[in-house]
């Protein structure tokens, strides 16, 4: 009787383990979602002083990473782009959607816009 118990315990924290290991497996296979803003920023000074700290802080809270953030651009085709540019990368677009619906991001938005015009948009990346 004990050796069934020991091969039907055995079993189960097998299936755990594997259960475990595929989800592991598939968070993995999931590819990023990249975030790009142009940004026409009309007052510097007041940008950099009251919005740039407050924004960066809501986004990695939320769980977004910078890759590039306002440094020099270059256009190869059509127009170059507006006068500062951020590229995050993110998990997914629900935690895009997640942290833009958040009343940390309207808060910090609306400072921003006293100072700026912002165009957004994300595009999913490739699986690694």
């Amino acid at each position: 009787m004990k050796t069934q118990h020991t091969v039907a315990v055995a079993m189960l924290v097998g299936a755990g383990f594997g259960a475990a290991a595929v989800e592991g497996l598939h968070a993995q296979a999931k590819p990023p979602v990249y975030y790009i803003s142009e940004i026409d920023v009309t007052n510097p000074d007041a940008y950099a002083k009251e919005y740039i700290p407050l924004a960066q802080a809501n986004i990695k809270a939320a769980g977004g990473r910078f890759l590039a953030a306002g440094g020099k651009t270059m256009s190869f085709d059509g127009e170059p782009p507006k006068s500062r540019v951020t590229v995050q990368v993110w998990d997914s677009v629900e935690k895009i959607e997640a942290w833009r619906n958040s009343a940390a991001f309207r808060d910090a938005r609306q400072i921003g816009e006293k100072y700026a015009k912002f165009r957004a948009f994300s595009v999913e990346g490739l699986p690694q």
